[in-house]
């Protein structure tokens, strides 16, 4: 039986439990006052807790529980432990930010009380009906994206998935055979623009959207980390003078493939071997002497498994 690390369980339950917070946070104090919904259920309900006031923790919750429930019986048990605990972490989180802090924003130029005749650029504070703050949605939606893709990356680590408007992408996927990719784009985007309702103004749907490209990008750093590995497609006619170079100089293995040539039909050897870039610099060069005329293709890795790279195991 396999034995349990506790060490690397520890450290996921951390990443779990500080990613949910984090969320919690870039929900309420930095997404929320300025009526942004960067999908998922935590996006609607910002926009639910404009235009009918009531807690976003509890507006969540009401539509995670029944997407758990029905993506469970629809889809089998495939949500894990994890999902679940981190589901109601940030409930909590939510729910205690909101309560006992409120929705004050962080980022602004302007924070006013009492003002007789407030500008017309200016925000209410939500649930406020005398506290104005002048926005700065941009730089407010940089440091949302950014406080978001932390957040979801660090619960992604933990070995929780996202669930919530996810699950409506994977049900739909199982019918209609859309890829869930593009399900997922159109749930969210879908959600985004019901900021309208709130405010009829462009730019909030149009931020909204910013967020998710941010949050992406953050995600993958926060998952794969400054990957920088690329694979090489190399085709020569010195393949055992470049194989002796890559297995002796550069310490790394490959794979030798066989094939045949499109134009001239001639039998050729491709090798194929993935790099970091300072060993696909070294390549490059060693390949001006070793072949001038050898076919290149570098391409990047998104992620690499596997001996020399990252384990299975992690």
């Amino acid at each position: 039986m396999k034995t349990m690390n506790w060490k690397k369980e520890a450290l996921a339950y951390f990443y779990l439990i500080f990613g949910s917070l984090v969320f919690a946070v870039g929900d309420i104090l930095f997404v929320n006052p300025y009526i942004l919904a960067p999908g998922g259920t935590y996006g609607l309900s910002n926009v639910l807790n404009t235009v009918w006031p009531w807690k976003v923790s509890l507006y969540a919750i009401c539509m995670d529980i029944p997407l758990l429930i029905i993506g469970t019986w629809i889809l089998g048990p495939k949500f894990g432990l994890k999902t679940i605990i981190s589901t109601f972490l940030i409930f909590g989180f939510t729910y205690l930010i909101e309560t006992f802090i409120g929705y004050n924003p962080i980022i602004h130029n302007g924070l006013f009380e009492n003002v007789a005749n407030p500008s017309p650029e200016w925000l209410l504070v939500p649930h406020s009906e005398t506290t104005y703050f002048i926005p700065d949605y941009f730089l407010n939606t940089l440091v949302s994206g950014g406080i978001y893709g932390l957040a979801i990356g660090l619960i992604f680590k933990s070995g929780a998935t996202s669930g919530g408007s996810d699950i409506i992408s994977m049900i739909l996927h199982k019918y209609t055979k859309i890829s869930l990719g593009t399900l997922v784009m159109i749930v969210d985007s879908i959600i985004t623009l019901t900021t309208l309702i709130a405010e009829p103004q462009l730019r909030l749907p149009v931020y909204s959207i910013l967020v998710i490209f941010i949050e992406g990008k953050i995600i993958d750093l926060v998952v794969d980390g400054f990957n920088d590995n690329k694979t090489a497609f190399i085709v020569t006619d010195k393949a055992e003078e470049v194989r002796h170079f890559i297995v002796k100089d550069l310490n790394r293995g490959g794979t030798c493939l066989f094939g045949k040539g499109l134009y001239k039909g001639v039998d050729r050897m491709m090798i194929y071997v993935t790099l970091t870039r300072p060993e696909l610099v070294k390549l490059q060069t060693a390949l001006k002497d070793i072949d001038p005329d050898a076919f290149f293709n570098v391409v990047s890795s998104a992620e690499i498994m596997g001996k020399g790279f990252k384990s299975f195991t992690e």
